[in-house]
């Protein structure tokens, strides 16, 4: 027998061993989404979510995969302990009957490897909407203590929150369009 075929066999099957996606866990210390809207036209209040979790599934040959992140909305963050309270309530995101905003979607349209696009869909109060995010950034590492793939990403996008059923303001002039900006840090899984 010719070590050829053999040693042929083992190169491909090598590279179709590397080729694989990864799945990658959210890691919660390090992702936050946040946010940006309007406040009756005069100032922009920003905020963001402190409890996240999901996977990114990521090839890094081909620059593609999916990604799924939940946020806690009883995690909404202001600054400002009373708009908490009234976000949390049934005036707005109603957290007894929606506890969690969801957003799930594709990595698209790489360049050199790197995922520009996110494609999906944002699920928020019981609505689902077509969401494609912007990503700024993406970048992967061997993590120093851990020893397996950390990545990290910054994506960007906007959405109308009257399309989710959350028009509060929009009679008092309040625009409705909100910044979404998500930056993630995700660990391989072993």
């Amino acid at each position: 027998m010719h070590p050829l075929p053999t040693t042929l066999a083992l190169l491909l099957a090598t590279t179709a061993a590397a080729a694989a996606p990864t799945t990658y866990v959210i890691d919660p210390g390090h992702t936050f989404p946040s946010f940006e809207a309007d406040h009756m036209g005069i100032s922009v209040w920003r905020g963001k979510m402190n409890r996240s979790s999901g996977k990114v599934v990521f090839d890094k040959t081909t620059g593609t995969g999916t990604v799924e992140i939940s946020t806690e909305l009883t995690s909404i963050d202001f600054g400002h302990d009373a708009l908490n309270a009234w976000a949390r309530g049934k005036d707005f995101f109603d957290v007894k009957k929606h506890p969690r905003a969801v957003f799930r979607g594709t990595l698209q349209a790489p360049v050199n490897g790197v995922p520009t696009q996110l494609v999906g869909e944002l699920t928020l109060r019981g609505v689902t909407k077509p969401l494609t995010l912007a990503i700024h950034a993406l970048k992967c590492i061997p993590h120093p203590m851990l020893k397996r793939d950390y990545c990290g990403a910054d994506a960007s996008g906007r959405f109308q929150r009257d399309d989710f059923g959350l028009a509060a303001g929009k009679d008092y002039g309040f625009r409705m369009d909100v910044e979404l900006r998500i930056q993630v840090e995700a660990l391989a899984e072993r």
